[in-house]
């Protein structure tokens, strides 16, 4: 697309975008979102502001390799560029056509996002941007590549650049400036350069070949070897001070074949399928991650139900927290730290605001926990696919050397939601049930948003992606969740990704995702079988009741494709302190056993609630009560009570120094069965669920720069852009002194103001507010009453109203406005 309407080439780039037309500059601002915060006030404005530094990094780390590599020819090429030149740079001596294809894009792409204009013949790359491509002040080119031979010659002493013409065999020249253009020319054509190399010893050949793909300086002892001293001689290997040779880039580009890279990809690498399964059986299998996703979320809030860890100073759970969460969970502390910030990110956790702050579940677990299973999964993907939290990163360090905690600060990262959501769209490219290669996945994921100069010395390896670490995070934690089964996304995980990820779009998405995951999910099963050896055998999921009830009277005892709980004394009395009552369980057991409730347990269930609440423990410091005196002997004479300091007040009635909660454990250790007692003397029913954080919302995740303006906000800002250009650029047939304001009498300006109203054209005025500030307007009357005028400001880009007598004076703008 031409930049110009005109024959006129433009000469900046704010002559560049101002000749672009709408739909261009719109496409501008929806890629770099950036230069519209704020709205700029003219071209010229928007111009300087997508030639910052800050705004040209954002834009480069968004362009896919081949525009980069695009880019970093045209920072090693002659400012300008015609095109042939830049594709000669990238496609090589020898031509490619996928490079040959595949530019006009790249270019287009670039000189849409404002890094690249002029036209075809006069290519130019924004000089920020040629600045960031550059790896190093003493490493200034982006591909590896030296200075040029006039660069590298400048201070040379002109008898030698004339031993350097004699030594590659040109003619002697009569100044140090035709002397080196004949060099260059030596080494651009190709033939002569190949009959200078096939005279040169081996060993220089080998010196070459190590500084050619960079990096070109090499540095040399100080009485150099014969082949340095052959290229020295021939102009091959240049001084850059006194230890240190390079190789020049005229002299480079020939032994790379004219190519400005090593390898160009002008088209992404594929996604290889490295395993095929059915489609249903990758469904059933994520279904199954789903289950054990849900479970595993519950059974860590059910452990955090009563008050969880406290949080740390520095903020977050402690590393002993931590272990002793992953052995509740029964899992690495890796993955529990994953699973504790997908509650976080989900809303269902968060710290709970008192003093001693602790970690604890939040109200909106309640509501989560009564939800069915296919919704309860879909609201913690959607929060997972969102989040910028990153779990991965936990066990590393800051940027300050301290260990990053879970549900501690700086774990966001603003690329994470568009990883895992690219991550994903390539797995659903694949064909259904495909698992994909994970190394070619990250090969496309890296050509898409490259890591710019990892040629330099450290090499691509030894650069820090993050970008591809989170995208190996999320092809585990996507199986974690049952995203994908076996590898291969799964259909519900399909139906999140067909959703923008807007609020309102992925809401309706989640409800999609749970409709697709409903009928995969086992149903609930409502009984359990009871054994004879004080176990209860859960074949598959539990309704919600009969799991509740289970959690509280049983002790789980192995998980799997089958649940088992056991009975114990302290699970039975722990159902008794949460209101059940002996006829309660027995009933409900039968109720919900495929077999005879076993003697064994009605008998542990009898025997416990028999001596439950024998003894009562209230709050004096506190107490023991109990109807029969002989068992509070027994507890006076028994020297494990001894640290409680009991004393006798009633015949019935023990007093002890010790708290109810410290009383009633160490009773209980002794061999009793207390029971809590209420300010009124009642049974105290204690609750698993009792305690919850205030209310809170979820962590809103942290953009990675200002949102993709809609079509509204780009509409107006195109609009005010236009019109300020207009102000700026307008033309006036007298023009006052640089910062004076236009003068003319009150007649003059009414006459001239009325005169525009009725004629429709535009005025330039000096205006001052009711705050004494003065300014310049460009204004088009529309109506004059009443002292007033009322006029669409082209500066402000609205209709205002200004008084009359407000207008310092008034003057026409020229016919031909620029």
């Amino acid at each position: 697309m031409s930049e110009r309407n005109g024959s006129t080439p433009p000469r900046t780039l704010a002559e560049a975008l101002r000749a672009r037309d709408d739909a261009s500059l719109a496409g501008l601002l929806r890629a770099r979102p950036d230069l519209l915060t704020p709205v700029p006030n003219d071209v010229t404005q928007l111009a300087t502001r997508a030639a910052t530094r800050a705004s040209a990094v954002r834009a480069l780390e968004h362009l896919d390799r081949f525009a980069l590599q695009a880019a970093e020819a045209l920072a090693v090429a002659p400012d300008p560029t015609p095109y042939e030149t830049l594709l000669a740079l990238v496609a090589g001596d020898e031509g490619d056509p996928a490079v040959e294809a595949e530019l006009p894009g790249a270019l287009h792409t670039l000189r849409e996002q404002a890094l690249v204009w002029g036209e075809g013949d006069r290519l130019r790359l924004v000089r920020t941007v040629r600045e960031l491509l550059a790896p190093s002040p003493t490493h200034p080119s982006p591909t590896g590549l030296g200075p040029t031979v006039a660069e590298a010659t400048a201070g040379m002493s002109p008898g030698r650049v004339q031993e350097i013409l004699l030594a590659a065999g040109l003619p002697p020249t009569h100044d140090s400036v035709s002397a080196v253009a004949a060099l260059i020319s030596l080494f651009n054509d190709r033939t002569r350069m190949s009959e200078l190399l096939d005279s040169a010893p081996p060993e220089a050949l080998s010196v070459l070949d190590r500084l050619v793909w960079g990096p070109p300086y090499g540095e040399v002892a100080a009485v150099a070897t014969p082949p340095v001293r052959w290229l020295r001689d021939r102009g091959l290997l240049l001084p850059a001070s006194a230890r240190t040779v390079v190789l020049p880039r005229e002299a480079s580009l020939h032994l790379r074949g004219g190519r400005a890279h090593r390898q160009p990809e002008p088209r992404p690498p594929k996604v290889v399928a490295a395993r095929e399964y059915r489609p249903q059986a990758v469904d059933s299998t994520a279904a199954g991650q789903a289950f054990t996703a849900l479970s595993t979320v519950e059974e860590l809030l059910k452990d955090w139900n009563e008050g969880g860890p406290t949080v740390l100073r520095a903020g977050g759970l402690s590393v002993r927290d931590l272990k002793r969460t992953a052995t509740a969970l029964d899992c690495t502390e890796q993955l529990a730290a994953f699973w504790i910030e997908l509650g976080y990110a989900a809303g269902l956790l968060a710290p709970d605001g008192e003093a001693d702050e602790r970690f604890a579940a939040t109200p909106a677990y309640d509501d989560w926990a009564e939800l069915p299973p296919a919704d309860r999964w879909s609201h913690l993907a959607v929060a997972w696919l969102t989040a910028t939290r990153t779990s991965g990163l936990i066990g590393g360090q800051d940027s300050k050397g301290r260990a990053l905690a879970p549900l501690g600060p700086d774990l966001d990262r603003s690329a994470a939601p568009e990883v895992r959501r690219k991550a994903l769209t390539l797995l659903a490219d694949l064909p259904e049930g495909a698992a994909p290669d994970p190394e070619t996945l990250l090969a496309r994921l890296r050509w898409e948003r490259p890591v710019r100069n990892a040629h330099s010395g450290r090499g691509a390896t030894a650069v820090t992606d993050l970008r591809s670490r989170i995208a190996q995070w999320t092809l585990n934690e996507a199986e974690l969740l049952g995203v994908t089964g076996r590898g291969a996304l799964a259909t519900p995980g399909r139906t999140l990704l067909g959703a923008a990820p807007t609020t309102i779009e992925l809401a309706a998405a989640r409800v999609l995702a749970a409709e697709a995951l409903a009928p995969l999910i086992p149903e609930p099963l409502d009984h359990v079988l009871l054994q004879a050896d004080l176990t209860a055998v859960a074949p598959g999921p539990l309704e919600r009741p009969l799991a509740e009830l289970l959690d509280v009277a049983a002790d789980v005892e192995s998980k799997g494709g089958a649940t088992v709980y056991r009975f114990t004394p302290g699970s039975v009395r722990r159902a008794l302190d949460a209101g059940q009552s002996a006829s309660d369980l027995h009933a409900f057991l039968a109720a919900h056993s495929r077999t005879p409730v076993p003697q064994p347990l009605s008998y542990l269930i009898d025997d416990v609630a028999r001596k439950h609440g024998h003894l009562r423990v209230g709050a004096a410091s506190s107490y023991v009560r109990c109807d029969d005196e002989s068992v509070l002997n027994e507890i006076l004479a028994d020297k494990r009570s001894q640290p409680l300091r009991l004393r006798r007040l009633a015949p019935t009635v023990l007093a002890a120094q010790a708290d109810p909660a410290v009383l009633l454990d160490t009773l209980r250790s002794i061999g009793f069965a207390p029971a809590a007692e209420s300010a009124d003397g009642n049974v105290l029913i204690t609750r698993a669920d009792a305690y919850r954080t205030p209310p809170r919302t979820a962590p809103a995740p942290v953009p990675e720069g200002p949102p993709v303006p809609d079509d509204t906000l780009l509409a107006a800002a195109l609009r005010a852009v236009r019109a300020g250009d207009t102000a700026a650029t307008v033309v006036h047939k007298s023009v006052p002194q640089q910062g004076d304001l236009p003068r003319t009498s009150s007649a003059e300006t009414l006459a001239t103001v009325q005169a525009a109203a009725m004629t429709g054209s535009a005025l330039w005025i000096g205006y001052v507010n009711a705050d004494g500030a003065a300014s310049q307007r460009v204004i088009a009357p529309v109506r004059v009453e009443g002292g007033f005028v009322t006029a669409y400001d082209h500066t402000a880009d609205e209709v205002r109203t200004y008084p009359l007598h407000r207008i310092t004076g008034v003057a026409e703008l020229a016919d031909d406005p620029a």
